[in-house]
């Protein structure tokens, strides 16, 4: 209920942020400490959340790299940035997140590049009423939000942490995940259902995928932690923002709460501004592993916090991953 009160009224949190911060408000103030050259990575920023923390980092002197499934879009953000920022460098490369090959091709497309990669964005997420699969009979949620994102980041990961061990700058990867996953009951969590969509709902697909992006945090910042790379990796949770993927669910119910609660909706600067502040403030330096939600530490299920489980999530998705890839044609 507290935390409730402080949303709505957008009370600020030990961050000196609240819900009301929007993105630009929150790197405002050490904008001009940030280090020169330095290259972001995100995902999905064609449109809402991602466009605009790419917006905002470009606008930060931040090299952006935008990897998009549609480049007609990417090309219109990018021209938007520009606009506003000049002497923005927006970077644009095809990725299909729910194609283990479009991954891979991606990744050596941007390692060609020879760039620095300080800050991994792994923003895009969809949303799918239907149950539909991917190239690899996976089904697309599952594949989109959490399995493109892990093969991702392990395969530019080794680059994060070559690019921070050189230049002595931390490197920071953000999961974009969301309060819903404190939904899941751990009876539903099973990896090899989530795969085939064994008894099928959007929403709940949609909630595991973003448990699992949390998981997937977990595992990984215990993994940096033991290689004692200067790299970290957390978790954030936007908010509820009118998005595509919100729109998504149509129909009279849902268009009728979000005219009751419209109080309650952030705006997409609002909804961009954790995920900013994560990924620019130096308070967030050396934190690792955590869930973060309105520019502030939080608290994510209990379920999302076992290391057991987090162990056992990136076991199962690195098996399949060696066998999938392993098996497909050169």
């Amino acid at each position: 209920m507290k935390a409730t009160l402080r949303y709505l009224a957008g009370i600020a949190g030990p961050s000196g942020f609240g819900s009301n911060s929007t993105a630009e408000q929150v790197t405002q103030d050490f904008s001009s400490l940030l280090p020169s050259n330095l290259t972001a990575l995100i995902t999905g920023a064609t449109s809402g959340i991602g466009a605009e923390t790419a917006r905002v980092l470009a606008k930060r002197g931040v090299r952006v790299v935008i990897g998009a499934r549609d480049l007609k879009k990417a090309r219109e953000v990018r021209e938007k940035i520009q606009k506003e920022s000049p002497h923005a460098q927006v970077i644009l490369l095809e990725i299909d997140l729910s194609s283990f090959a479009s991954v891979q091709r991606f990744c050596s497309e941007f390692l060609a590049l020879e760039l620095p990669l300080n800050i991994l964005i792994n923003n895009a997420g969809m949303y799918s009423q239907n149950l539909e699969f991917s190239e690899e009979k996976i089904e697309m949620t599952f594949a989109t939000n959490y399995l493109g994102h892990f093969l991702l980041t392990k395969m530019l990961l080794e680059k994060m942490i070559d690019t921070a061990k050189k230049s002595g700058i931390e490197g920071r990867i953000i999961n974009v995940s969301s309060v819903i996953h404190s939904w899941v009951k751990r009876s539903t969590f099973c990896f090899n259902d989530m795969l085939c969509g064994k008894n099928y709902n959007g929403t709940r697909a949609y909630a595991q995928s973003k448990l699992a992006t949390i998981l997937h945090v977990k595992a990984v910042a215990r993994q940096l932690k033991e290689r004692n790379a200067n790299v970290t990796i957390n978790a954030v949770h936007p908010g509820i923002v009118k998005t595509g993927i919100i729109r998504a669910h149509k129909g009279l119910i849902t268009d009728s709460l979000f005219f009751i609660a419209s109080k309650l909706l952030k705006s997409i600067s609002q909804g961009a501004s954790t995920t900013c502040y994560v990924a620019l403030s130096g308070k967030t330096e050396g934190v690792s592993g955590k869930y973060f939600t309105d520019c502030n530490e939080s608290n994510s299920s209990s379920l999302a916090n076992e290391e057991s489980e987090a162990k056992k999530l990136w076991n199962e998705t690195y098996a399949l991953l060696h066998k999938r890839l392993r098996q497909a044609p050169n």
